[in-house]
């Protein structure tokens, strides 16, 4: 079962990531150079490619995947992915057809696996509460990369850290309000690792 399901959201998530660059690349509005930097300049975009190389990387048995937390980390990255999207970006638009798939598998999906996975077969004895200084190094590059990127072409992928409307203390305070919101994942993820833990 656990073999199957790390098969599932492999194949879930390159699919969901290939349609999404050719839907892109299809309606692209900008230069395909352009257009590939934005389609790797979303979170999304980034997160779920990280998931499909981590449940490839288990069918190939990558010294990677070892790595203590690895499996938690990620799935507090996609799990933030889900929680954003739903409350914050959903109601922004209404995809229809192969973009309506994409857009379920890559916000509500392949997260929601990712999750199942982490609570049946989740390294739960190498988690610790330090590792989440760690861990929060990827979306701070992100964001530091992506508000620096907005400032130079006015371009930015998500209307919450949009510096251009928003002006640039409020996306910056939106920034930490995510930031923390990544805290209290990974804290929850922990405490619910332990607990497990202590029961068996």
């Amino acid at each position: 079962m656990q073999r199957l399901l790390a098969i599932i959201i492999a194949i879930l998530s390159w699919f969901a990531l290939v349609a999404q660059l050719v839907l892109m690349l299809e309606n692209r509005v900008v230069a395909i150079p352009e257009t590939l930097i934005r389609f790797f300049g979303f979170f999304t975009i980034l997160t779920n490619t990280l998931v499909a190389l981590f449940f490839t990387g288990r069918q190939l048995n990558a010294a990677f995947i070892e790595k203590a937390g690895w499996l938690t980390a990620l799935t507090s990255y996609i799990l933030v992915v889900g929680v954003t999207y739903q409350l914050l970006l959903r109601h922004l638009w209404q995809p229809t057809g192969l973009q309506w798939v994409v857009d379920e598998l890559l916000h509500t999906i392949v997260p929601l696996l990712v999750v199942i996975f982490w609570t049946f077969f989740g390294e739960k004895t190498k988690v610790q509460y330090r590792q989440i200084f760690r861990w929060l190094i990827y979306p701070l590059i992100y964001f530091g990369y992506t508000l620096l990127r907005g400032l130079s072409t006015g371009y930015y992928p998500y209307p919450f850290i949009d510096a251009n409307k928003l002006g640039l203390s409020k996306a910056l305070l939106n920034g930490v309000f995510i930031l923390v919101f990544f805290v209290g994942i990974q804290l929850a993820l922990i405490w619910v690792a332990k607990r497990g833990k202590k029961i068996k």
